[in-house]
């Protein structure tokens, strides 16, 4: 029987969140956060790390944000449709963290770390919504991220996500493409892939 795998100690006391945006542009100071979701992951009783709850909020674009109409026709996105159930940054925020907060005790870590593909352009939305909406409990690492794009260039010869998903054996539903939600659930499962094929030698394992 495999030993059981405690998330604080397989990743340094971190937790990985993966975390995926949808935005107005590619600004993070003036273009406007319109979509976020979260993904947590867990071990399951063979030691794989899995994919587990998912969480999405449309966000209503920021007083005088920009929004490009070229990332808006890629995302789908409409930021003033009538029935777009958006709520404001600083309470999507808010809602985000409080179950990642809930997760790192649950898992007795020290903080969360982002996971993104491509993960400094998420991260970098992340930190400036949190400066704007001036939160001051921000449970992720400021600036230490898992990339997904560079672990898949290692592990799989790709850095596009819809080529890593496929030469990792997984399948990508290219009509989901550019929701937060189904974006951070595909990058959450190909970092689950990596991190399973990937098992480091601990110092109690020397």
């Amino acid at each position: 029987m495999q030993d059981e795998i405690k998330m604080a100690d397989r990743f340094r006391g971190f937790l990985p969140v993966v975390v995926d945006v949808e935005t107005g542009g590619f600004n993070a100071k003036t273009d406007a956060l319109l979509e976020i979701a979260a993904v947590f992951l867990h071990f399951d009783d063979q030691g794989k790390l899995c994919r587990d709850e998912t969480i999405r909020y449309h966000v209503k674009p920021f007083e005088g944000a920009n929004l490009e109409p070229a990332s808006l026709a890629v995302n789908g996105i409409d930021p003033h449709h009538p029935l777009r159930p958006a709520i404001d940054e600083h309470d999507a925020l808010q809602r985000v963290f409080r179950e990642v907060r809930r997760a790192i005790r649950e898992a007795n870590c020290s903080r969360a770390i982002l996971v993104g593909h491509n993960a400094s352009f998420d991260l970098g939305f992340l930190n400036e919504a949190i400066e704007r909406t001036a939160i001051k409990r921000n449970p992720f690492h400021p600036f230490s991220s898992f990339d997904t794009a560079t672990l898949c260039g290692v592990a799989f010869g790709q850095t596009v996500l819809s080529r890593a998903v496929k030469a990792a054996g997984l399948e990508f539903d290219e009509e989901s493409a550019h929701s937060a939600a189904y974006d951070a659930e595909i990058t959450a499962d190909v970092f689950c892939e990596v991190v399973n094929r990937f098992q480091p030698v601990f110092e109690g394992n020397l």
